[in-house]
């Protein structure tokens, strides 16, 4: 840190993911390495996280946010501190960054927000197009198992028994709030700053992955922002791009203490110039749960929507993809999906937790309706968004669609490129659903999400259509027979010429640097599995996750730290009422005599008319449970 005679701008990371443990070595690589390069570098954990007093209830609440423009007043006015500051953050601490920003803090000029988004209720993990999520339910028990850990004692002393202690009695069940608010309402409203994107007038540094869930939000801000932005997305999982999985990684903290330079220290530097957005090309894979590094390059886009990109429509013939302006075929083709379509899907986000991406889609396309093109003649690419308009009638007044694009390769094997999810009873309005007339036809349109994607010589492009996708989602109350009409029926591909003259240059990336660790040692080595599962006797199927951190010791502060998940989704045959979900978490926290452990479970199921939540912690110190309590709860469902 500066001395006050040289006073210097300071940015702020504010996150309930614990400062001190569940993020220390994270962290230890990027706060020092910008200190290094003249930054106040502050780390916060919220209130009624970490070390924090109080008790967190909710995401990105009126409080949290009160709180993060207090902390910001406060470094702004420190003699250290030359009154300029920055906020920077992945996930939760990028979401933040963006709703601190629309507030408008006086000492604010900059952020850098990295795998977050402008939209809570259609760009997040709750609800993606109206469908509900199990990563919902995923997040959600993420988030109970954090709030169940206590304050370390050496930070703040006695006290910490009785701020745990309230922490574990006050926090709540959060998925019980999540799944009361199935549409967009004034809850989700709250904090998505899409709500007036001209409330942020400080600079914008949008970053996300490919295989991250929240790359759309970058596409979004770029275009509807007025204030000063960059882009930038990666081949990237849930990560920042120094530490990025899928490869390759950059040199992303130099180019944070250039964004920081820029703007909170006004020097004159090239930050701004080049692209709006800077984007990795994906060249065609063989489809895979992981991968360590996806081959392809960087191109720049001038601003966007780019000048360089041109949607072209392509009809839908009975199961081909016709060119772009061919005479439309009128058919209908129906397809009621087995509840087995999406158990190959992977995450809605990845965390590159491996094997957490989508494996070969062939599997999947055998009970869904397909479409494809002929064999590629030439090289093609795509950027952007493709959209799916549909001419469709359903059985039933709730139903969902999932869509999907594939690279299909010329022994059949399909990569699953990007995805699509609608809740047909959103078709017009996330505010106001309407349900289904059965045999009454709808024009719908399902955006898939946003991608850079090329296509070999010889390869197919396939488009998928299914009636349910879980895990992924929740599905519809009943089964659904869904027909496509295709003479009314499209899909709009965003082609991207290679090598236009108008193309941006982009400047190369440095390898990536940082600064060493925080010394750790592995004590017990933990374990990644993703088992799918079928019972051809019973027609019990399972996917089971397991996300085993084994144990770890983070040897400055002598602190071991256990952490084991367990997520389950299980079904029988094509019964919709029998579709579970159910996780649990152990937490554990060791120095020397104090050891503290917790355990979290969350049980989903559904009826076609309502969803059932039951949920459970323990928390012991020692050997001794000092706390049990039970949550059961019943929740209309609301058009999902």
């Amino acid at each position: 840190m500066s001395s006050d005679d040289d006073p210097c701008p300071a940015v702020l990371e504010f996150i309930p993911y614990r400062k001190r443990d569940l993020t220390a070595l994270r962290d230890s690589i990027h706060h020092p390495y910008m200190a290094g390069h003249g930054y106040a570098c502050v780390r916060v954990d919220l209130r009624g996280s970490g070390e924090s007093e109080g008790v967190l209830t909710d995401e990105y609440l009126e409080q949290e946010l009160r709180d993060g423009e207090e902390v910001l007043a406060w470094l702004a006015d420190q003699p250290w501190c030359s009154g300029r500051t920055g906020m920077m953050g992945i996930s939760w601490g990028g979401f933040n960054a963006l709703q601190l920003a629309a507030r408008r803090p006086e000492s604010l000029g900059a952020i850098a927000t990295v795998c977050s988004t402008d939209d809570r209720y259609a760009d997040d993990v709750h609800y993606m197009g109206g469908c509900l999520l199990s990563d919902n339910l995923s997040w959600a028990s993420t988030m109970f198992a954090y709030n169940s850990c206590p304050p370390d004692p050496a930070l703040v002393g006695d006290r910490w028994r009785e701020m745990w202690l309230e922490r574990l009695d006050n926090s709540g069940l959060w998925l019980h709030e999540w799944l009361r608010h199935q549409r967009r309402d004034d809850y989700w409203r709250h904090g998505s700053i899409c709500e007036d994107y001209g409330s942020v007038d400080c600079a914008v540094l949008a970053v996300s992955g490919w295989a991250d869930g929240y790359s759309n939000a970058v596409f979004r801000m770029l275009e509807n922002l007025d204030a000063p932005r960059k882009g930038l997305i990666g081949p990237w999982s849930h990560k920042y791009p120094h530490l990025g999985q899928p490869g390759p990684a950059i040199g992303f903290l130099q180019e944070l203490v250039r964004w920081w330079d820029r703007w909170l220290k006004d020097v004159d530097n090239d930050v701004m110039d080049g692209p709006m957005l800077t984007t990795w090309m994906q060249d065609s894979v063989p489809p895979s749960t992981a991968y360590s590094d996806r081959p392809g390059r960087w191109v720049g886009e001038p601003e966007w929507p780019s000048p360089l990109v041109s949607p072209a429509r392509h009809p839908l013939h009975p199961h081909h993809i016709g060119s772009p302006g061919s005479e439309p075929v009128e058919a209908e083709r129906p397809v009621q999906s087995p509840l087995s379509v999406g158990q190959f899907a992977g995450k809605w986000c990845s965390y590159n937790a491996p094997p957490d991406l989508p494996y070969d889609q062939r599997e999947e396309d055998g009970g869904s309706l397909v479409f494809e093109t002929d064999p590629l003649e030439e090289r093609h690419e795509i950027l952007g968004g493709p959209v799916v308009d549909l001419d469709v009638e359903v059985s039933e007044p709730v139903a969902m669609v999932a869509v999907r694009l594939s690279d299909v390769r010329p022994d059949g094997a399909a990569t699953r490129v990007t995805y699509g999810l609608l809740n047909l009873t959103h078709r017009d309005s996330h505010d106001r659903p309407e349900p289904l007339e059965p045999g009454r036809r709808y024009q719908i349109s399902v955006a898939l999400n946003g991608v850079a994607q090329s296509f070999p010589p010889g390869h197919r492009i396939r488009l998928s259509v299914s009636t349910s996708y879980w895990p992924l989602a929740w599905p519809p109350p009943r089964p659904v027979q869904l027909t496509v009409h295709t003479g009314r029926s499209s899909v709009v591909l965003p082609w991207r010429p290679r090598g236009s003259a108008a193309e941006t240059e982009v400047r190369p990336f440095d390898d990536p640097e940082g600064s060493p660790p925080a010394p750790s040692s592995q004590l017990v080595p933990g374990e990644q599995r993703w088992t799918v599962s079928r019972d051809l006797v019973s027609y019990e199927s399972a996917l089971e996750v397991v996300k085993d951190l084994g144990v770890s010791r983070i040897d400055d502060i002598d602190l071991e730290l256990t952490r084991d998940a367990w997520e389950r989704y299980s079904w029988t045959g094509d019964d919709f009422d029998s579709v579970r979900g159910e996780n649990t978490w152990w937490m554990g926290f060791r120095r020397g005599d104090w050891h503290v452990r917790t355990v979290t479970h969350t049980v989903l199921t559904s009826t076609p008319d309502e969803f059932r939540l039951h949920a459970r912690l323990d928390a012991y110190e020692d050997e001794e449970r000092v706390l049990s309590k039970n949550w059961q709860h019943t929740i209309p469902r609301d058009h999902v």
